[in-house]
């Protein structure tokens, strides 16, 4: 029981990692056939941001680092102290190159109290497997990743140590407002109590749109301050939906859309929510939101203005995105490196918002993704530990060179508020980052504003998200016409709940 129980910590936590600091692609978006569960994220090189250490800082001393062919590495970082500290994080090569120096010259500034701090990466889909053994043996890392999803179980558990004793106010002041809440806990209710993580990233999706294709057709760009409504999005995608070589067969569409991930803001927008207030009971069989906007969602489908679901079976709405056959795709800040390099999307592009509803707040919304840097409840060197998760989710120093403000090279937006909207806006207008000029669309998401919203999905608040995979794998029979939206609602609910009562049973018995 005990195994399992971790594996569901695990898996919570992982539903909203592999959100940050990566491509995501779904298993439409890989030209497979919708499956009943998520696929594994695949990773995009961003480049690698330059050093952003400290001048007058001696280097740490490092030994030989253990390599292995499957882009596990650990590394010895060592002074003249006599703490060791373990850190356990996954992330991909030119990411570990930029954080490895920030706990360098930590190591450096500390070398009278630390004996070693040992780095050890691993990839996202060994991290689970590799945590619950760790948790299994009671051997906790010092420094590790918790996603939103799983603070509560992490902190019912007593794997992590509340941070408010050892971070400065101003510390977490400093970064964006969501991520000020979205790592408290105060026993019952996640947004409020003891801090428990920093944040290593922020993101989101924001939409995409291939301005060469508006060219093209002669529209006008979207106006990022203005998202579309459901009906003029339906009207640009009309115009943008073609049969280029005129053989009979549209080989252009107006949109792109994977269910699994590109589906949920085209509801928020129109005020959808899946669950009760306190999260313990489905609603969606008698929903009029949801059921207004899956219906305008799947007839976008219905009506050509995506591909079908064989065509997308056939080469998935990612990939046709980069070939330039879709106008708009769902854009993760983890995909603008890949989208900014003319090998892989050789047409001219920019950000705007998801289509507003009718029945929403007038507002277009979409949801974010974290993970956050955690100390062990086990640590025995808790004020180290808090100061070094600092260092790397908040130091001026370090967001400039993880955001590419040095060096160029953006693996990440900045945490810092101020920074974001000072000088990585300024690094981005004068071209020394490579990033899409309408950044402040994404800005809009993470800080909320009148045209503008993003929040957690309502799985990060439950204690998995196994709840949510009927629907989104289900949807696909609606837009084949299998289905009507209503007969789906009325289907799906009681599977959807006999999900989320095994997510609360498994709740209880953790707390308990």
């Amino acid at each position: 029981m005990k195994k399992k129980l971790l594996a569901t910590i695990l898996s919570g936590a992982m539903a909203v990692t592999m959100l940050t600091g990566c491509n995501v692609q779904t298993t439409e978006q890989a030209g497979e056939a919708p499956a009943a569960a998520p696929a594994a994220a695949e990773s995009t090189d961003a480049g690698t941001a330059a050093d952003a250490g400290t001048a007058e800082a001696p280097a740490a001393e490092e030994a030989p680092a253990a390599e292995a062919s499957d882009g596990n590495s650990s590394d010895s970082l060592t002074g003249n102290g006599d703490k060791t500290i373990r850190v356990f994080l996954y992330m991909q090569e030119h990411e570990k190159e930029v954080y490895k120096k920030l706990v360098e010259d930590f190591v450096a500034e500390h070398s009278d109290e630390i004996k070693e701090v040992v780095f050890e990466i691993t990839t996202q889909d060994e991290y689970n497997q590799k945590m619950i053994a760790n948790m299994t043996a009671g051997d906790l890392p010092d420094i590790f990743y918790v996603g939103p999803s799983a603070v509560r179980s992490y902190v019912d558990n007593g794997y992590v140590l509340p941070l408010d004793d050892y971070i400065d106010s101003s510390t977490l002041e400093s970064v964006w407002g969501t991520a000020q809440s979205i790592y408290r806990y105060d026993g019952a209710n996640i947004g409020s109590g003891n801090v428990y993580a920093l944040p290593k990233d922020l993101s989101c999706f924001a939409f995409a749109y291939n301005q060469d294709l508006f060219d093209e057709a002669g529209l006008e760009y979207p106006d990022p301050e203005k998202p579309y409504t459901y009906d003029e999005f339906v009207e640009v995608c009309q115009k943008l939906t073609i049969d280029k070589d005129g053989d009979g067969e549209i080989d252009q569409w107006g949109v792109a859309n994977a269910d699994q991930f590109g589906m949920t803001p085209f509801l928020y927008s129109n005020g959808v929510k899946f669950l009760s207030d306190d999260m313990t009971k489905v609603n969606v069989a008698n929903n009029p939101q949801l059921a207004e906007a899956l219906t305008f969602y799947t007839d976008l489908t219905k009506n050509g203005l995506t591909p079908s679901v064989e065509q997308d079976t056939a080469l998935g709405g990612y990939q046709r995105w980069l070939d330039g056959q879709v106008a708009f795709y769902a854009c993760g800040t983890w995909d603008v490196a890949a989208f900014m390099d003319d090998a892989t999307f050789p047409y001219n592009w920019n950000l705007c918002g998801w289509p507003v509803g009718p029945s929403g707040d007038g507002r277009s919304h979409t949801w974010m993704g974290s993970v956050g840097y955690c100390v062990s409840s086990q640590t025995q060197s808790p004020e180290l530990c808090a100061e070094l998760i600092a260092r790397l989710s908040t130091d001026p120093d370090g967001q400039r060179a993880v955001s590419g403000i040095i060096g160029g090279n953006s693996i990440q937006l900045p945490n810092i508020t101020d920074m974001a909207y000072g000088e990585f806006r300024d690094a981005v207008a004068d071209g020394t980052v490579p990033y899409a000029s309408n950044v402040d669309v994404i800005f809009g998401y993470f800080d909320g504003n009148d045209h503008y919203e993003a929040a957690l999905q309502e799985t990060d608040y439950t204690y998995n998200a196994e709840w949510f995979t009927p629907f989104w794998s289900g949807v696909f029979n609606i837009k084949n016409g299998d289905i009507s939206v209503q007969d789906f609602l009325t289907q799906v609910e009681p599977e959807m709940q006999a999900a989320l009562d095994e997510a609360i049973e498994l709740q209880n018995s953790a707390t308990n």
